[in-house]
């Protein structure tokens, strides 16, 4: 299974330009090379299709085990120098499996956490769709959650932590949103209301660039906040 490389997409036009716009600034002396940004695998949560966003949550099914059992086997070859794991219990057992016995540092941060679901935490996730796909990415969510744009605030801060480590190529299991936050946002665009589906346990390598661009945009879409697929 080959590493997914972020790329160009043919539907919306680029906020500036993708790749070929104008340059994030990156740190003076960032030494990243590579942001493998990973969904976790297979969760038990994800069999009845609910939210949980509350440490620690449910860990991996059976399906989850043989998922990070092969991303181990897809990242054999990668020199990665840090793992970073949620306060999840899913993606830290996805971390785990995937970098095995490796003697390579693990850390548990927020930064590119799930999104907090407020009141629609342990419900059905069509729930929480339904609401979210009606309302605006600044809407407070109910129940005390996050919004969409605090919650890219959040990211933004993460990819710039991850800028100013010392390791070349990190590992980051994460979650389907903030992955595809990321992922668009790489490309110089805003995030859509839906997003599209981020398949468990595939790796998705972002350069150094990619990873300031995706910064900056989500920094920008904070400030302007609208979604890409619905009119401004």
């Amino acid at each position: 299974m080959p590493l997914r490389a972020c790329r160009e997409h043919a539907r919306d036009p680029a906020l500036r330009g993708g790749r070929h716009g104008a340059r994030a600034r990156l740190p003076e002396r960032s030494l990243l090379r590579a942001l493998l940004l990973v969904r976790h695998a297979h969760a038990r949560s994800n069999v009845s299709d609910r939210v949980s966003s509350k440490p620690p949550g449910e860990g991996l099914s059976e399906q989850g085990v043989a998922e990070a059992l092969g991303l181990r086997e897809t990242l054999a070859h990668a020199d990665v120098g840090l793992g970073v794991a949620t306060p999840l219990l899913r993606t830290q057992e996805t971390l785990e499996l995937a970098l095995g016995g490796r003697d390579v540092e693990r850390v548990v941060s927020r930064g590119l956490g799930e999104i907090d679901f407020g009141s629609f935490e342990g419900g059905p996730l069509a729930d929480y769709r339904e609401w979210a796909w009606a309302n605006a990415p600044d809407a407070p969510c109910p129940g005390g959650g996050e919004s969409r744009i605090e919650a890219a605030a959040r990211f933004a801060a993460a990819l710039d932590t991850l800028l100013e480590r010392p390791e070349g190529v990190v590992l980051a299991v994460s979650h389907a949103l903030p992955i595809r936050h990321v992922l668009e946002a790489a490309q110089g665009r805003f995030p859509p209301a839906r997003i599209g589906n981020v398949p468990h346990a595939t790796p998705h390598a972002l350069d150094a660039e990619a990873v300031a661009l995706a910064a900056e945009t989500l920094r920008a879409w904070a400030s302007a906040p609208r979604f890409a697929d619905l009119p401004g």
